[in-house]
């Protein structure tokens, strides 16, 4: 994937940095792998706000994404890479064998006319689905299950990738995008290859109006409400507002919430970054 820095021809266009869509080969998506996408506003059933700064943006369709990639066996070829607005990553349109449509989350490298399968005995190829126990040590993952036939829930998102380190016994040992390592049972899902379009986090929206389109409006800091409105605000002039917390008081650095007696605390090896 490719950025294209724009001409300052507008103060929203002056450090914009925007992505080419080089890889992008389809217009138009597919209308049988579409569905209808609601907006809630942050707002509840009865109508209440629940999540703040949410609102607006453009209209979407869903695209259904096939996370589990059940159809063992049955090789499919790539027809199209095509834009998700609702992911950061691309995605591909593939063509099984006996005529079934589908949406995947394109791995880095696939290209139109490529040729991807799943299931056991696969070779561990870009874009393959294999169960861990076939995909040899120290191999690039993406679109991890967590518990076998669950679907894909880790590593999704542009440019994430992990590693298979170690497997024994039942389970194979992971190291995540957090650097966190963590047993996953061997009989899961994982394709081989890294989500595409790594050069997400790259991009600058250059406008305020830009965030719009997305959905999201725009957030208060705490330290410019009033005290009645979160703990840090009120003072007089600009007051720095107390130690960093959240609305509710929880402290924002440091405060560890997981729970310690969670059923997945001893599947994982080490947390990782500190």
């Amino acid at each position: 994937m490719a950025l294209k820095k724009l001409r300052p021809t507008t103060p929203g266009q002056r450090f914009r940095v925007a992505p080419a869509f080089d890889e992008v080969t389809a217009s138009a998506p597919e209308k049988s792998l579409l569905a209808p996408l609601k907006k809630s506003g942050g707002r509840n059933n009865q109508g209440k706000m629940t999540m703040r700064y949410l609102g607006g943006g453009h209209k979407r369709k869903y695209r259904m994404i096939d996370f589990k990639r059940t159809k063992h066996g049955v090789p499919a070829t790539v027809k199209s890479i095509e834009y998700d607005p609702n992911r950061t990553a691309r995605i591909a349109l593939v063509f099984y064998a006996d005529g079934e449509k589908s949406y995947i989350i394109a791995p880095t490298g696939i290209e139109v006319g490529s040729v991807i399968i799943s299931g056991p005995g696969n070779a561990p190829e870009i874009g393959n689905c294999l169960p861990l126990s076939d995909i040899p040590l120290g191999t690039i993952i993406h679109n991890i299950e967590l518990q076998p036939g669950q679907g894909a829930i880790l590593a999704r998102s542009a440019g994430s990738y992990a590693q298979l380190v170690a497997r024994e016994g039942r389970y194979a040992t992971i190291k995540l995008p957090s650097g966190e390592l963590r047993m996953v049972l061997v009989v899961c899902y994982a394709t081989v290859g890294t989500v595409s379009n790594s050069d997400h986090m790259n991009v600058k929206l250059g406008k305020a109006g830009r965030n719009r389109w997305m959905g999201r409006r725009p957030r208060v800091r705490g330290v410019a409400m009033n005290p009645v409105d979160h703990p840090m605000g009120g003072g007089e002039g600009k007051s720095s507002g107390g130690h960093p917390r959240s609305r509710k008081g929880l402290y924002a650095k440091g405060l560890k919430t997981r729970n310690k007696n969670k059923y997945s605390e001893k599947l994982i090896v080490n947390r990782g970054k500190k």
